[in-house]
């Protein structure tokens, strides 16, 4: 049976904003990797480990993986605490 994980990815790191980071994401989990002795990358003979379907909706994410018969595990996102801060707030201290 084919196994996936439904997450919202985190932002890049040279991302200031939070564009992109509104859609969800099913992701196949490798079966069996394995790793080259010549280059040291990580390869593997599963094709459905290189596939990441986006979506607009956890709830549409997670139809999909109940029509296609895919167990799957909920990765839920953490909130990011933002400290508003003022310019003037350097030089009062």
């Amino acid at each position: 049976m084919k196994k996936a994980k439904i997450y919202i990815p985190n932002k890049s790191p040279m991302q200031s904003g939070q564009g992109k980071t509104d859609k969800w994401v099913l992701e196949f989990e490798t079966k069996d990797p394995s790793k080259n002795p010549l280059m040291g990358w990580e390869s593997s003979t599963d094709t459905l480990s290189e596939l990441k379907l986006e979506f607009s909706t956890k709830d549409l994410a997670i139809n999909y993986a109940k029509k296609m018969k895919i167990s799957y595990e909920i990765v839920e996102p953490k909130k990011r605490k933002t400290v508003k801060k003022s310019y003037a707030d350097n030089f009062l201290r």
